[in-house]
This record gives structure tokens, C-alpha cells and sequence, in this order.
């Protein structure tokens, strides 16, 4: 659907949004009142999620590394592939289910709403089959291509085959999340999730060595805790759903296929995956060319890239609150609502990259924190310098892009997705073709970064300001 045909008030073929009075007053929260407050508060909840996913991630790589090398080595293989699924699921066709389910509501079509719920846990069903079956037929032959041998890859197959095994709980809980947050509802999912994590980081250390009545599992105790996260949260936002408490709720009668339907949440949820992948490929591709300049290239690259990869979340946590509310106010007919709320989360992301450049024009102190080499640090010091004036600008692109998403277009967005992957991937390989120098790889980093985000702003602005 166009943007200009969700906000047309004339198109016969647009059901026309209902009054706010006889909308929900959650949805009617979501239309009123001042938005940079809606947003923080929509946002704080998001924002407490992230913080315990990225804390615990963390943790869980120190437990495994109690296993020793080859063990750390096989998981750091198979790990990234979950990440780029749940990724895929979190802010590919989660955003996609968000989107839909806002506009729905906003237009107080509850029914409709509930309705997307239901196709939305078909198509995750269907997703995790598929990403199930892929893994486990060609994860083995990959992590031999990738390098990996003897005990590591043992280990590699052994976490693979137990976390994509399971990996239909990680499609579920970030669908039901973002059914939840389309309904402008962000607590519910992430007091799930945060529970969630908090068991996979007591399970994570006992099932990984042993403790107490638990056998010990090694690696494969590593991939249980893992799932146990998506066990919790699957459970927890599913069984809110399914209450008379959820507005988009959840009934197994509307768990099918429904073209219609499928198509609505597709039409963002499909190029928002694909886009999501490009960008985790982008990152696993730039990381082979800087390890052709050795070890401590590399390390002083995955050290400083921490900081950047810590900017995507947390901007997450206020993009879910962009896409929930621009939705809610395209469904009810209100475009000035719509640009208000896109210009205030490139507002706020902006600040909050804003933070993050303080933070890394203090590079060697940020290096200090993961090592007391001089080279390996100054490999990372160079990466950050050439990101610190462009974090603001990537967290308004960032914002840009979850508001589009929330107004149901995505083409051109995915197309400056693409442009991105181009330039970090296509310059980077030219900078070391042209120069052999690992500068040459981060400025192409950072050239895509800051072209992907311009054209990202510029195009929302017009977009917005054509649908109002």
C-alpha cells in the first residue's frame, strides 16, 4: 500500500478510519497528548530490554570460554547466524507485524488486528521450519568452508543443531512481541524478555559445567539457556495475548494463511529481513577484509565495533515506539500526528548518537576497557575516529528508516540498504585493491553508513511531507 493511498481520505479503496471516541484508550493514548513524552515512555521499557539482552550476551560468551578455546571458537561461528535470524525476526518481519497491527488499530479495525495476530504466527511457524531445515542440512559443510575443524567444529555442529532445533521459540516471542508493540504496548514483551534473559543467565553457567543436580551439558547446555530465553518470553507474551487484555489477541482459530493479510504484514516485513541480512552481512564481509592485516587488526576492529553495534538496539528500543505510533496515527487518518512523531524519534535517536560520539572520541579509552595491547588498540582507536562525527546522523537514519516503516513503505528504503552494502562492501575491496591499507576499509565503513543515513532523512522529510 502506498503512502499516499493509506492517507488518502478519497481513495474508495481505503476503509475509512473510525472517530477517536470509539477507539481503545490505549490506541487513543497513542493519538493524544504531547509525542516526545509518548515516545519516552512507549521507548523506557525497550530500552531496560536491550540493556539485558546485550548484558547477558555478553555473559553467556564468558561462560562458554570456561569450555576452552575450541569450544568459544565453534560457538562464535554458529552464534552470529542466530543473531542475523533473530534480527531478521526482531526487525524484519517483527516491524512488518508492528506496522500492520498499528494501522489496523489506528483505523479501530480491532478485528482486523486480530486477524494479523493469527497470520502472523503462521508465517513464523513457517519461518522457523525453514531456517530449521537450512541449518541442519548445510551447517556442518559452512562451518568446515569457514575454517573450523577437530574439536571446534564439533562444537559448532553440537550448539547448531540445539539452538536451530529450537528455533521456532525465537521466531514466536519476537512475532508475539511485536504484536504487541503494534498495539502500542511495550511493557508486556519486554518485562518477558528481560525474565527471559535472567534465566538464560542462571541456566546458561549450570547446564554449561554442571552445578548442583544439573548434568553437565558443555556446549550443548550453552544452546538450551540460549532457547530457555525464548522459552520464557514465548510463554510469558503469549499467554498475554491469548488473555482479554490484549487488544490485537491473540485466537488459534485465526492461526492459518491469509493472503490478504500476508501481504499487508510482507509488504514492509520481506525488504525489512532482507535489509536486516545485508547489514549483518556487511559487518561479517568488512570483518574478512580487516583480518588480512593479522590478529590484532582483527581484534582491535571487534573490540571498537562493540560500540557501534551497541547504537542499533538501543535506537531500536525508540524505533519500535516510532513504528507503533506513526502506525496508529496512518490507520487513524492523522499525517500531522504521523510527521510529528517521525521528526521527534530522529530527534531523540540523534541525541543518543550524540552520546555515543563523546564516548568514542575518547577511542583509547574505550580500547582500554578489552586491551592493554598497543597495536590491537590502535587498530580500534582509527575505526572509532572515523565514526565519531557520523553517530548522530546514523541514529537519525536509523529513526528515518523505522518511521517509514511504520507509514508502510519500505521499496525505497531497502533500495538505500542495498547502496550501503555496495559501498562498505565494493569500497572496501577498491581501498585495498587502490591503497592496501585498513583505513581505506573503515572510511568505506563509514561512507555507507553516512550515505545510507542522509538519503535516509531526506527521504522521510519528503515522504512525510507528501502524505500531510
Amino acid at each position: 500500500m502506498s503512502i499516499t493511498a493509506t492517507l488518502d481520505d478519497q481513495d474508495p479503496a481505503v476503509p475509512q478510519a473510525a472517530d477517536h471516541a470509539s477507539l481503545s484508550p490505549r490506541t487513543r493514548w497513542l493519538l493524544e497528548g504531547p509525542v516526545f513524552g509518548r515516545l519516552l515512555v512507549l521507548a523506557a521499557p525497550n530500552v531496560g530490554e536491550a540493556i539485558a539482552r546485550v548484558t547477558f550476551i555478553v555473559a553467556d560468551a564468558y561462560f562458554v570460554s570456561w569450555l576452552g578455546p575450541e569450544a568459544l571458537a565453534g560457538v562464535s561461528v554458529v552464534f552470529p547466524l542466530l543473531i542475523i535470524m533473530q534480527t531478521m525476526t526482531a526487525a524484519g518481519v517483527g516491524a512488518g507485524v508492528s506496522s500492520a497491527v498499528g494501522r489496523a488499530l489506528g483505523a479501530g479495525h480491532i478485528d482486523n488486528a486480530q486477524r494479523l495476530a493469527g497470520v502472523s504466527v503462521a508465517l513464523a511457524l513457517a519461518g522457523a521450519a525453514l531456517f530449521t531445515a537450512l541449518a541442519l542440512a548445510g551447517g556442518p559443510a559452512l562451518y568446515r568452508a569457514m575454517g573450523l575443524s577437530g574439536a571446534a567444529l564439533e562444537a559448532a555442529v553440537i550448539y547448531s543443531i540445539v539452538g536451530f532445533s529450537g528455533c521456532v521459540l525465537i521466531w514466536l516471542q519476537n512475532i508475539f512481541a511485536n504484536v504487541c508493540r503494534g498495539s502500542g504496548n511495550m511493557l508486556a514483551p519486554a518485562m518477558a524478555i528481560v525474565v527471559g534473559e535472567a534465566a538464560h543467565l542462571i541456566l546458561s553457567p549450570t547446564l554449561i559445567m554442571g552445578w548442583g543436580p544439573f548434568p553437565q551439558l558443555g556446549v550443548a547446555g550453552a544452546g538450551v539457556a540460549f532457547l530457555s530465553a525464548y522459552a520464557v518470553g514465548s510463554l510469558m507474551i503469549g499467554a498475554y495475548l491469548t488473555s482479554p487484555r490484549a487488544l490485537a489477541r491473540l485466537r488459534l482459530r485465526a492461526i492459518r494463511f491469509d493472503w490478504p493479510h500476508v501481504r499487508d504484514i510482507m509488504s514492509v516485513g520481506l525488504l525489512a529481513a532482507i535489509s536486516a541480512l545485508l547489514f549483518q552481512m556487511a559487518l561479517f564481509l568488512v570483518t574478512g577484509m580487516v583480518g588480512r592485516f593479522g590478529n590484532a587488526a582483527i581484534a582491535g576492529y571487534g573490540a571498537a565495533a562493540r560500540l557501534d553495534l551497541l547504537q542499533a538496539p538501543i535506537t531500536f528500543a525508540f524505533g519500535s515506539a516510532v513504528i507503533a505510533m506513526v502506525a496508529t496515527a496512518v490507520g487513524a487518518r492523522n499525517p500531522v500526528r504521523a510527521r510529528h512523531t517521525a521528526w521527534a524519534g530522529m530527534t531523540i535517536a540523534a541525541g543518543i548518537g550524540l552520546a555515543f560520539s563523546l564516548v568514542s572520541w575518547n577511542a583509547q579509552g574505550w580500547m582500554a576497557h578489552f586491551t592493554s595491547d598497543p597495536a590491537v588498540s590502535r587498530y580500534g582507536e582509527l575505526y572509532l575516529h572515523c565514526l565519531t562525527p557520523i553517530f548522530p546522523i546514523l541514529g537519525a537514519g536509523l529513526a528515518a528508516y523505522f518511521a517509514c516503516q511504520g507509514l508502510g513503505d519500505i521499496r525505497r528504503p531497502f533500495i538505500l540498504s542495498i547502496v550501503r552494502f555496495v559501498i562498505a562492501i565494493g569500497g572496501g575491496w577498491l581501498a585495498l585493491a587502490l591503497w592496501g591499507d585498513v583505513l581505506g576499509v573503515y572510511l568505506a565503513s563509514a561512507l555507507a553508513s553516512l550515505v545510507f543515513s542522509v538519503a535516509m532523512v531526506a527521504m522521510a522529510i519528503r515522504a512525510f511531507r507528501r502524505a500531510g
